[in-house]
């Protein structure tokens, strides 16, 4: 395949990125301890596996992969995304021999907002419009993930949410005018 410069340094540094990513999913399946987290874990696993060999195929094949990646739906699961339970405080462990369930979906929650930044960056930056769907394909994927392991931490008071003073929203409502016509 023809790759520019940049794009192939985009895939190779979100090829790498799979090698992290999945090897640490693989732990990950057989450290954690809550079962809703690790069926996230598991079925996010297969995609992030496809994700990976369709990357190493636009590297290798003269027309890329002749596959479409397999985006998964937005699991919507909290009924109030401004509010999840009381938040449980935390303080980083320095004397660390086995993660915790919410040590293990911070490391992954990171590791896929990251990965959806390389996602779209390398989308925006894709001449080839195959390279450039299939990028724009696995930004979703990795958002929709992320959305999952975010609400599971929501619902555990993991991740603190809290919902915007409503005063600030009405002063920013009240910034903007709508076009009119």
């Amino acid at each position: 395949m023809k790759l520019t410069p940049g794009e192939l340094h985009h895939l190779t540094e979100l090829s790498m990125s799979c090698v992290n990513s999945i090897t640490n999913m693989a732990l990950f399946q057989h450290s954690v301890t809550d079962e809703k987290l690790k069926n996230l874990i598991t079925t996010h696993f297969p995609l992030h596996i496809q994700d990976y060999n369709m990357k190493v195929k636009f590297l290798r094949e003269a027309n890329g992969p002749q596959e479409k990646l397999n985006v998964p739906a937005l699991n919507k699961m909290l009924t109030d995304f401004t509010q999840g339970a009381t938040p449980v405080p935390v303080t980083p462990r320095t004397q660390v021999m086995q993660l915790n369930d919410r040590e293990i979906a911070t490391a992954y929650l990171l590791t896929l907002k990251r990965a959806g930044r390389e996602y779209a960056c390398g989308a925006m930056e894709a001449a080839n419009p195959e390279l450039r769907e299939f990028l724009k394909d696995a930004f979703t994927m990795a958002c929709n993930h992320a959305y999952d392991v975010f609400q599971w931490m929501a619902e555990k008071g993991f991740y603190a949410l809290a919902p915007a003073p409503q005063p600030a929203i009405d002063a920013a409502g009240q910034f903007f005018n709508l076009v009119q016509g």
